[in-house]
């Protein structure tokens, strides 16, 4: 059985009426309606929404509009120099084998 505290919670009542009418419409106790509301609210919480979407959309489109500030070559070159570094890292000190 899954462990359950009790909590107290200070609601106005539009907000308990509308548990109320809900918990009776789906003949569920109310605290099971909240749990199962949270848990939706949870799954879409790192979720944007469109007004967000849209923003970021909006500064990639402007990012991708303007020309580019360094040569490609430039570029390359220091993602090259990243990825060398990348791979060297942890290569510093031999791995042991099993003991």
């Amino acid at each position: 059985m899954v462990a359950v505290v009790k909590v107290t919670f200070t609601l106005d009542e539009a907000t308990v009426d509308q548990l109320r009418r809900t918990a009776a419409k789906v003949r569920k106790p109310q605290s099971q309606v909240v749990r199962e509301a949270i848990s939706e609210y949870a799954a879409h919480a790192d979720k944007l929404s469109e007004s967000e979407r849209q923003r970021m959309l909006a500064v990639l489109d402007r990012a991708m509009g303007r020309p580019p500030t360094r040569p490609a070559v430039e570029v390359e070159a220091e993602l090259r120099d990243i990825r060398a570094a990348r791979r060297r890292w942890g290569h510093r000190h031999p791995t042991r084998g099993p003991r």
